[in-house]
């Protein structure tokens, strides 16, 4: 597939090492621009592009931005993306160490991706927020290996849905379906799912476990 990553960190990074060694088109961009990212297209091969250029032609789009940096994304970020592009939000909410208060957020209990997908003007699939970033690199494993990590992934559309899920399993990862993104709060930081490197089993049950209370932690 061509896939596009917005931010090159962690993940973004890792993502982008993971998808070109399994053979996707893969075109990265972040925020300093094309030439910070000599090093990693070296690497991996993959294409540094302007922000605004990376969901050119592109089939799945990954978001992978600090929350406070989502609002300031080029306009119509989108427009040239493939006919039904699908695209992946791993961010969360951090309030006291990095994002700032969000109103929408914390008045409102917007959901960390329904906010996104707002600023974005495009639905989302909420996946990779609560991955340790080196597992992406370190830990996939064969379908039926019982070793095998799970990530939840929330989404309102069921295709988008299936279509991350099917990426993710090619990753190395099962998944689990966390519902929609209004739903996705279970998987926000501070819930027990958020970081936890089990199985279907232990992610389904802590989805399950999860309080809509955002905790005093992970509040402005």
């Amino acid at each position: 597939m061509k896939i596009g990553i917005i931010g090159a960190g962690n993940i973004g990074g890792n993502l982008t090492r993971r998808l070109t060694a399994l053979g996707h088109e893969v075109a990265v961009a972040n925020s300093r621009g094309p030439e910070s990212l000599t090093a990693l297209v070296e690497e991996t091969g993959a294409t540094a592009v302007p922000a605004e250029q990376a969901a050119r032609g592109a089939q799945v789009v990954v978001v992978t931005v600090p929350l406070k940096a989502v609002p300031d994304l080029p306009a119509g970020l989108f427009d040239e993306a493939a006919e039904g592009a699908v695209v992946i939000d791993t961010g969360n909410y951090y309030p006291r160490e990095r994002d700032g208060r969000i109103d929408a957020i914390e008045d409102d209990g917007v959901t960390e991706s329904r906010w996104t997908e707002r600023h974005l003007g495009h639905p989302v699939v909420k996946a990779f927020n609560g991955t340790y970033a080196q597992d992406i690199l370190d830990r996939p494993l064969p379908a039926g290996d019982p070793g095998r990590l799970a990530l939840p992934v929330a989404a309102d559309d069921e295709d988008a849905k299936r279509v991350v899920r099917a990426l993710i399993d090619e990753l190395g990862f099962d998944t689990v379906d966390a519902g929609g993104i209004d739903d996705s709060w279970r998987q926000q930081p501070g819930t027990p799912v958020y970081g936890l490197r089990e199985g279907v089993d232990a992610v389904t049950r802590a989805l399950a476990e999860a309080s809509p209370e955002r905790p005093a932690a992970h509040t402005a």
